[in-house]
């Protein structure tokens, strides 16, 4: 929750200055991402798209900072994150970030409470039983509470994943391709928590993806080539965002690579 002090709820909450990523040095570099300046208001629902190598994967990384821009600055409410330290940052993502990605990335010898619960016991935060009942039902969980990540399916075990995210009830809320590995209507169940969680709840929802379907849900569809920004849609159709991709001259190879695209 924000506090009186936060100043009201408006506004820019994160921004991207001049973003660079190089990884690699000399003759053998490769620039990921190449000067990215862009902006997130609250309460917005963003989609990065691109074809493979256009820096999506890499974008995302270093606007959660899971990795550090090579040059550039990462702000979020104002704070740089890049000058923060390694101690300091983990736990800024662990209270204002949350993060859901294709992989789930469940832990199989829990439950879907103890999975859902996990990033407060492991902050040393007694979770709120009422705050952790409300996330279960929210997305669609409670008579499964007790299940393990294999008895349940590939939609039941996402869903977990948001709950996990949203427990925190963090700023910030990253996906990394994450309806990509599940059928269509599951994917749309996924996508209406995601735009739940941005239309009622606190959170601002930055997502990167290959799919139109997907984008179609978004306030905002953000192109990357070469690790630049090329265009962007406000509140698009899928067959605007299809043909925006088809211009770029992406689309078919995004289509064959999907959905097991992972490249930086």
């Amino acid at each position: 929750m924000r506090s009186e002090d936060e100043g009201p709820d408006t506004g820019e909450l994160l921004r991207l200055q001049d973003v660079r990523k190089v990884y690699g040095r000399t003759r053998n570099s490769v620039e990921a991402l190449a000067g990215v300046t862009m902006g997130f208001q609250r309460h917005t629902f963003t989609a990065v798209m691109g074809p493979s190598g256009s820096g999506k994967s890499t974008f995302l990384h270093c606007a959660a900072l899971l990795d550090r821009p090579t040059s550039g600055s990462v702000l979020l409410e104002g704070q740089d994150l890049t000058q923060m330290k390694e101690r300091a940052l983990t736990k800024l993502r662990r209270n204002r970030i949350g993060f859901v990605f294709q992989s789930f990335n469940l832990l199989p010898a829990l439950n879907v409470v103890d999975n859902v619960t996990l990033p407060l016991k492991l902050a040393g935060k007694r979770p709120n039983r009422r705050l952790v009942d409300d996330v279960i039902e929210r997305t669609g969980l409670t008579s499964r509470r007790k299940h393990r990540p294999g008895e349940l399916s590939g939609g039941q075990q996402q869903r977990v994943a948001i709950a996990r995210a949203l427990v925190t009830q963090p700023a910030l809320l990253f996906g990394d391709e994450p309806t990509g590995a599940l059928d269509t209507q599951t994917a749309l169940e996924i996508l209406g928590l995601l735009r739940q969680a941005v239309d009622t709840g606190e959170q601002t929802a930055v997502v990167v993806t290959h799919d139109p379907v997907v984008a179609s849900h978004a306030d905002r569809v953000v192109f990357l080539v070469d690790g630049q920004v090329s265009a962007e849609l406000d509140r698009p159709s899928v067959e605007q965002v299809a043909a925006q991709m088809t211009q770029l001259g992406a689309w078919a190879r995004a289509r064959r690579s999907a959905p097991s695209e992972r490249v930086r």
